[in-house]
């Protein structure tokens, strides 16, 4: 059986670790600097085995030895915005975080896949690709297969059909600035666009940018978690099979889209290599200069990271003067300043 850990044993991790406990398709070692509640998490799970029939082996530690010959790591240690934190403070605070864990987490498992799943998510995931010096193939950002099921759902709903014909396709970060791509969405091959009125359809795109929101709005002291563990599932799932799904994922472009050198959501085959290739798909000029800008945002955000994290290597001027550069458009578009749901709190 194939070995996943996962880093951070909360709401989201947990409820990742119970999927792929479901699925027998791993055994999962939950991580955590708490031990006790990785190790309780993990028994907990471990007896859901008679009652929903798999005998997968969920062990819960804070030794990252535990961790060792792992096929895929999993990253979604961090901490959620608290009142009077600046968004600064969380992103240096979560940056510190995720670079540990990842330096820890390759020395056992230098083989390993990497999924980063915390926020501010593309910048965590170039972090991460960083530090561990990895091939950008190997680190991969859990974004667009939440949003993406997430306006799969609504789309479902409004039609009264089964979300399993429903698809649908979102890129760019994961954040104010996603972009939805409502031309691609389909139920079972029927355009989205002949089915909904183009005014619903663009309330439920920008649901869907808001969605982690909306969901933190509920529940007031919390935000999203099985959801985006059942889609940490299925990106584990498609890189331990082999199965080539097609899904909207951040990675690294070399060109493709005309973007380098930026985590972004794009649209890729995840395979047993990770990222298997980046699927060129038709867009509008509209949706280039949003895809455009959504990275360009990202890139201001890694530069504020850089920043934050090496205060000494890098000036203030130099990483304003890095933004700056990221800023550019060749489209003319200037992306706004990244806000609190840029660097996110909720999923």
């Amino acid at each position: 059986m194939y070995k996943v850990s996962i880093i951070g044993a909360g709401n989201v991790g947990a409820s990742a670790a119970a999927d792929l406990a479901v699925s027998q398709l791993a055994n999962v070692v939950l991580i955590d600097i708490n031990g006790g509640v990785a190790k309780g998490k993990a028994l907990d799970i471990v007896q859901t085995g008679p009652i929903l029939g798999h005998g997968a082996l969920i062990t819960g530690s804070v030794d990252y030895s535990a961790t060792a010959n792992s096929d895929v790591i999993v990253i979604t240690a961090g901490i959620a915005r608290k009142k009077d934190m600046s968004r600064d403070d969380l992103l240096k605070i979560n940056a510190g975080i995720v670079s540990a864990a990842a330096l820890e987490a390759v020395k056992y498992s230098p083989n390993a896949i990497f999924i980063v799943v915390t926020n501010p998510l593309d910048v965590m995931t170039s972090l991460v690709q960083q530090v561990t010096g990895l091939p950008s193939t190997r680190v991969i950002g859990m974004a667009g297969v939440l949003d993406s099921a997430r306006l799969e759902s609504f789309i479902a709903e409004y039609l009264q059909v089964s979300p399993l014909d429903v698809r649908a396709m979102v890129l760019g970060g994961h954040g104010d600035l996603m972009v939805p791509l409502p031309r691609h969405a389909s139920v079972k091959g029927v355009p989205v666009c002949d089915l909904v009125p183009a005014e619903i359809l663009d309330a439920m795109l920008k649901r869907t940018v808001h969605g982690g929101a909306e969901i933190v709005g509920h529940l007031v002291t919390g935000s999203a978690y099985y959801a985006p563990g059942a889609s940490v599932a299925v990106m584990v799932k498609s890189i331990l099979l082999d199965e080539r799904r097609l899904l909207p994922c951040s990675v690294m472009p070399h060109g493709e889209y005309g973007l380098t050198d930026v985590y972004v959501g794009l649209p890729c085959i995840i395979g047993r290599n990770g990222l298997e290739k980046i699927v060129p798909i038709t867009l509008t000029e509209e949706e280039q200069a949003a895809l455009v800008i959504s990275a360009n945002s990202i890139k201001a955000s890694i530069a504020l990271t850089d920043s934050l994290l090496h205060p000494v290597e890098i000036t203030e001027t130099e990483a304003e003067e890095k933004a700056a550069e990221a800023e550019e458009d060749t489209t003319t578009a200037k992306p706004p300043a990244p806000t609190s749901a840029n660097t996110g709190d909720a999923k």
